[in-house]
């Protein structure tokens, strides 16, 4: 695969990989974006001569700590705690926490280098970054929560704030996550600086449609490249993946603009309904009870659970991946688009693999990659850093408004810089290099820093 990239860019993925072993998830976000570069780099010798991307592919800063906390039990805990600061050319590092048994130094990282360029594309004033820990809060009470969200906000707090850095939920961090971690910083700096954590809930400075945005942001996106084809989504079969937040809020929309959404995911397995699925179900088991889709089948007489098996095998005209990296492969890729799939929109972060990918290509499959496409929750937290900063809050439909222009704007850019460097319709190509041009020209004009 290297082989393929120009000579300096070959040079600075090798030393991605001699300074940074073993890290295979970091590894593939890298070479997915430097594969895309090669025009532009020679379009613009500056970038190379400036050593832009070797800077953008190094961190400014990676945080590792110990996570101490007790359990119910009286049981004291270690977990691990990161947070990597990767790029504030553009604003304050902007990314979430992710708990979870997966979390290691190789996916905070293949997601804070994403989160750059992702966030270049909202056109909004902020950085990249990413963190979390290998805490995993299925299972665990309120009270165990808690304990351990304070514990890592003890050592998370010296390295955050409005104006450096400003962390959201991800996988494992929703409101009640959030809730205990602001409430913890807002202790222990005696300051109420709302703008330091976004994704707070309504009654304490968050955002209207911040809990929605990720979903819906990867179904406007979706509109938006079928428009380019003279097709609406409307009447479109889709399926999910995943039942969590972005999952959910995804199939909203979907529905919402006319389409059949009828299949969705857990680690389980997998639902299809017929009928559609029911939302207000699916949040009264996911959101309410914790429960799983196996427990939305028995309340559905025509829904089907399967127990294992892929989602993807589900045929569909709209797939939206929105559960996590690397879960749809080569293989679900060629089944679907055997099954007739005409879009595909990364809700999740990097599902698809390289393999999935060039299927995609190969296929002429739209595909929206999460950079862009899953856009949508970092561009509503950023309202919500206004917000907070103005002391003001904005109506539902207004943010949502303002949240369907930023991604009608992501697509635009996507599509002129693919167009621009000969690959017109590969929003792969035309995300990393929109959104490598932005910060890299912000990198050239902060000096050597």
């Amino acid at each position: 695969m290297v082989q393929t990239l120009e000579d300096h860019l070959e040079a600075a993925y090798g030393v991605v990989l001699a300074r940074n072993p073993g890290e295979s998830e970091f590894h593939q976000a890298v070479h997915e974006v430097l594969e895309s570069l090669a025009p532009v780099v020679t379009k613009h010798p500056r970038y190379a001569e400036g050593s832009v991307i070797e800077r953008l592919c190094e961190p400014e800063r990676q945080v590792i700590f110990r996570v101490p906390w007790t359990d119910d039990s009286g049981r004291v805990r270690i977990n691990r705690g990161f947070r990597v600061e990767f790029n504030s050319a553009l604003g304050p590092y902007k990314g979430g926490l992710r708990f979870h048994p997966s979390v290691n130094l190789s996916i905070v990282k293949f997601l804070g280098f994403e989160q750059v360029f992702k966030n270049a594309l909202t056109g909004l004033p902020i950085g990249g970054g990413k963190g979390g820990s290998d805490f995993d809060p299925k299972g665990r009470s309120d009270g165990e929560i808690m304990r351990f969200c304070q514990s890592f906000m003890t050592e998370l707090y010296r390295h955050i704030g409005e104006y450096t850095d400003v962390p959201a939920g991800d996988i494992g961090v929703g409101g009640r996550e959030i809730g205990y971690l602001f409430g913890q910083y807002k202790r222990i700096t005696n300051r109420y600086e709302s703008g330091v954590l976004t994704g707070k809930a309504i009654a304490y400075g968050g955002s209207q449609v911040r809990t929605e945005a990720t979903g819906y942001g990867a179904v406007f996106f979706t509109r938006e490249m079928l428009a380019t084809k003279g097709l609406e989504l409307a009447g479109r079969r889709v399926i999910v993946s995943g039942s969590g937040n972005v999952a959910i809020y995804a199939a909203q929309k979907a529905q919402e603009l006319g389409a059949e959404v009828v299949a969705c995911s857990d680690s389980n397995g997998y639902v299809v309904d017929e009928d559609g699925l029911d939302l207000a179900l699916l949040r009264q088991i996911k959101e309410v009870e914790r429960g799983r889709v196996a427990d939305y089948a028995d309340r559905r007489p025509k829904a089907k659970h399967h127990a294992g098996g892929s989602v993807w095998e589900v045929d569909c005209e709209v797939a939206l991946p929105c559960a996590t990296q690397n879960e749809l492969d080569g293989a679900a890729a060629r089944t679907l688009a055997d099954n007739g799939v005409l879009a595909v929109a990364e809700g999740a972060n990097m599902p698809c693999t390289p393999e999935a990918v060039a299927v995609w290509r190969d296929r002429g499959v739209l595909f929206g990659p999460g950079k862009a496409a899953n856009a949508g929750g970092v561009a509503t937290s950023a309202l919500e850093m206004q917000q907070n900063a103005s002391r003001d809050s904005w109506h539902f439909d207004h943010t949502e408004a303002r949240l369907d222009q930023i991604m009608v704007d992501v697509h635009t850019r996507c599509a002129e810089a693919a167009e621009e460097y000969g690959a017109p319709g590969d929003y792969v190509v035309g995300a990393n290099i929109s959104g490598f041009v932005q910060v890299a020209d912000a990198v050239l004009a902060l000096g050597v820093i």
